[in-house]
């Protein structure tokens, strides 16, 4: 299957997309007459020859040529999910279908490679559902219809819109943004500090070491977020389930 590889405007190179099939690879770096690159990312801090792109029947994989630098692929869907690609690795497996490859510099953003990968393959359900034995429990059980969940998808909203770098929302962010859900319009803080200690304890069964005066709360919150999203009990879909954000309004 085909991979495709953009560099987008304003990365220390002009923009440009190709593709590669099964087999083929790109070099990319700032090059040299005597070291040709397929991308040039003319930043001097990305060595000559910085890493390879090499794609394979259904999914690709990045070597990185620096002898100091480490580069990361992140997930641009994944709500801050990313994998560090160290020195001198060579032929490690990106399991994204879109990443991009960020290279760091002395000054300005970050160089970054965007790649898209073909789709996952997945089996059937009913494949695995005629195992014998006894029926699996589920680690995690959330009735998407409860309150509940709506204040879960309310805590994990400004890190799926890819602002991972955001603060997690505070109690009175999150009865402000479900009020105006016609199902939470009376909707209180106490109520929504039931619902985070109610998935805590008894949902996600999460702990929070913190104990210090004022930061429970947010440890509480914090750790929520951060356990939905790496086992994907809250996705992009479920930003569905919130009411429409106000014309200029943040995630909040």
């Amino acid at each position: 299957m085909t991979i495709v590889v953009h560099v987008p405007a304003g990365s220390g190179a002009a923009q440009i997309t190709t593709e590669i099939g099964p087999g083929d690879a790109l070099r990319f770096g700032r090059g040299a007459p005597d070291t040709p690159v397929d991308l040039v990312l003319d930043d001097p801090a990305v060595p000559r020859l910085a890493g390879e792109i090499r794609a394979t029947e259904d999914h690709w994989k990045l070597s990185n040529f620096s002898a100091t630098q480490s580069y990361l692929v992140e997930n641009p869907e994944g709500a801050g999910e990313y994998v560090r690609v160290a020195p001198r690795r060579l032929g490690a497996p990106v399991p994204f279908e879109f990443s991009r490859i960020v290279l760091p510099t002395r000054t300005g953003p970050p160089v970054s490679v965007q790649v898209f990968a073909p789709s996952h393959s997945y089996g059937e359900a009913a494949d695995f559902a005629r195992l014998g034995g006894a029926a699996t429990l589920v680690a995690f059980s959330l009735d998407e219809s409860a309150t509940y969940f709506l204040v879960l998808v309310a805590l994990c909203e400004p890190r799926l819109r890819d602002l991972s770098t955001a603060a997690v929302p505070t109690t009175p962010q999150i009865t402000a943004r479900l009020r105006r859900h016609p199902a939470c319009r009376d909707l209180t803080e106490q109520a929504v500090s039931f619902h985070v200690d109610y998935l805590a304890r008894n949902k996600l069964r999460v702990k929070n070491n913190d104990d210090a005066p004022g930061r429970r709360m947010d440890g509480r919150r914090e750790a929520l977020v951060s356990l939905a999203l790496r086992f994907g009990l809250v996705r992009e879909e479920h930003l569905a389930l919130l009411p429409a954000r106000t014309a200029g309004a943040g995630v909040s």
